[in-house]
């Protein structure tokens, strides 16, 4: 179980794992198109939806938002089998940007936090997330200039025993924070690693209040992204497409 409380601070709830938070706290190549999606389950406070026709009616749904995707296990006496990326069924669901670059990240010890990072235009990339070992809580912040809903966010929780990824569009600011020890991480970048446009917020940003179950005392950040600025510091170069950030919502990817 993982409980989360909202941006005031106030009350809270609890949901099932895997759980997603969306907190009170750009457009680009990368794209996912909102009248290709399948299946559709949000994951918080709204209802199920599996009716792809609803979502593209709502003016509320950002066509190009981040969400999780669930790839198929085929499961027999001797454990499982995964195709866990396709790049023409990414394209069926939307995803149309071409992924350049792999990465990976180790996190020797629970309480290790990355982020908040993106890179600036033109080098910006959208990103596909999955954990290889471990647990993590996984978070998407809305720094697109003249969103309603720049400076919020949602949150989630992957694992290398569930298997799901998460994308994360240009637009985005990206961190997860280690849940366990021995956490690795890896990513699919939209755009090769440019240190020139290397940027980000810092994370603990009051503006942003972003949820965790570590004191802040026992958070290990590197001393750049100690160094990061905080959000009303940041002049973002990110337009937006007309959509807010909704709730984060699960696409099961067969």
């Amino acid at each position: 179980m993982w409980r989360w409380h909202s941006k005031s601070g106030k009350g809270g709830r609890t949901i099932p794992w895997p759980t997603s938070e969306f907190g009170a706290g750009a457009t680009g190549a990368c794209s996912i198109s909102g009248a290709a999606q399948r299946k559709i389950v949000a994951v918080g406070s709204e209802p199920v939806r599996n009716d792809a026709s609803a979502m593209r009616n709502d003016s509320t749904i950002s066509a190009d938002s981040p969400r999780i995707i669930v790839p198929k296990r085929h499961v027999d006496d001797r454990g499982w089998f995964s195709e866990t990326y396709h790049e023409q069924r990414l394209r069926d669901l939307g995803i149309t940007c071409r992924f350049v670059q792999d990465n990976q990240s180790s996190s020797k010890r629970a309480g290790t936090l990355r982020g908040l990072h993106f890179q600036l235009p033109p080098m910006a990339q959208a990103k596909l997330v999955t954990v290889l070992r471990g647990r993590i809580l996984d978070v998407a912040v809305d720094v697109r200039r003249g969103s309603p809903t720049f400076g919020r966010y949602v949150s989630g929780e992957l694992s290398a025993e569930s298997g799901w990824w998460i994308y994360i569009p240009v637009g985005f600011a990206h961190g997860f924070l280690a849940l366990e020890d021995d956490v690795v991480v890896m990513y699919k970048a939209s755009e090769y690693y440019a240190p020139a446009h290397d940027s980000g917020i810092r994370w603990n940003d009051p503006d942003i209040a972003l949820p965790g179950p570590f004191d802040e005392a026992d958070i290990i950040l590197s001393e750049k992204d100690r160094r990061l600025p905080f959000l009303k510091e940041f002049t973002s170069p990110f337009t937006y497409d007309g959509h807010p950030l909704g709730p984060l919502k699960v696409t099961e990817f067969a």
